[in-house]
């Protein structure tokens, strides 16, 4: 019995792994604030990745007085893990707050994106992609910083 067990927390073990440099990120779709789906395709340069609402209020910070389409332009996205948001409270205040912001938030919903890109809980992971394969990741835990990384990148 214990040897089953062991097995089985090795495997589960072993599916938790994050994305490795040079390794092609699986396709995904999600939707965004504006309940417009995306699907991962090879255009992407930069993927934003946060897993707290404080990851996403850095983001926001080193976005402030940006243009709209600003992440756009540069072929990034972000993407918010928000499954642990209770339902209701996304639905009557986060998500519609949203709606306000200068740049698109890809909503990880039920946790099937972001665990496996091994995001911190702090800050916001960087991913650099290359035709839909990770070349890069950074994680950022301040602002300024995370601007001028964005600004670095040419639109």
């Amino acid at each position: 019995m214990k040897r089953w067990m062991l097995l089985g927390l090795a495997l589960l073990a072993a599916t938790v792994q994050a994305l490795e440099t040079g390794e092609r990120l699986a396709p995904w779709t999600l939707s965004d604030q504006f309940d417009q789906p995306y699907t991962l395709d090879d255009q992407l340069h930069v993927l934003l990745v946060a897993r707290s609402m404080e990851g996403a209020k850095l983001l926001g910070a080193a976005l402030e007085g940006r243009p709209k389409g600003y992440l756009e332009a540069r072929q990034a996205l972000f993407v918010a893990d928000i499954s642990r948001m209770p339902s209701l409270i996304g639905k009557l205040f986060a998500i519609p707050a949203m709606r306000d912001y200068s740049y698109r938030v890809l909503l990880d919903r039920e946790a099937q994106v972001v665990p496996q890109y091994a995001a911190p809980q702090e800050g916001v992971l960087w991913l650099q992609l290359e035709k839909g394969v990770l070349r890069e990741r950074k994680v950022f835990t301040d602002s300024a910083a995370l601007r001028a990384a964005l600004e670095q990148v040419a639109p």
